[in-house]
């Protein structure tokens, strides 16, 4: 993606050693090695993982589909705030192939999609999915950036 080097030094040495300890009304208990993950709290851990969706987004293709649906002459098949995404397409068909692209691209890079959160909203009828032996839940409305879509307001 064309990070600087001397910037992906500064993240290693940044992130490098990382410990911590759990707080309890007991006490502390041992210190253990974080592998993984970015600092809880950290203004760079959004930074951080966007890169990482930006990646996952662009090698899913997402980024040069021409599917999605139209708002103001543009295609547009995902939306991204934080670490929560929503996909967009046309079809069912469609829609499935966008989140089995981006499920496959995120387990590349060491991230699972969580399917207890994964959720369907279509305008027409819709089969029940099932990924990775879960079925996932079909919605009629969703919070997106703290607002409400509802599946009626997508109706033709």
């Amino acid at each position: 993606m064309g990070i600087p080097d001397y910037l992906i030094c500064l993240l290693r040495n940044l992130y490098a050693g990382q410990e911590a300890t759990v707080r309890t009304g007991h006490g502390t208990k041992d210190w253990f090695q974080i592998g993984k993950g970015v600092r809880q709290g950290c203004i760079l851990s959004p930074c951080l993982f966007n890169l990482y969706a930006e990646y996952i987004k662009r090698n899913a293709g997402l980024e040069e589909a021409q599917t999605g649906i139209k708002i103001a002459g543009r295609n547009i098949n995902n939306l991204r705030y934080a670490d929560d995404t929503t996909l967009m397409a046309e079809s069912e068909e469609e829609l499935k192939s966008f989140l089995m692209k981006v499920k496959e691209e995120s387990e590349k890079v060491g991230l699972k999609l969580n399917i207890q959160k994964t959720k369907i909203m279509a305008s027409g009828p819709i089969t029940s999915w099932q990924i990775d032996g879960e079925t996932v839940e079909t919605v009629a409305d969703f919070i997106l950036g703290g607002s409400k879509i509802c599946r009626w307001w997508l109706q033709p």
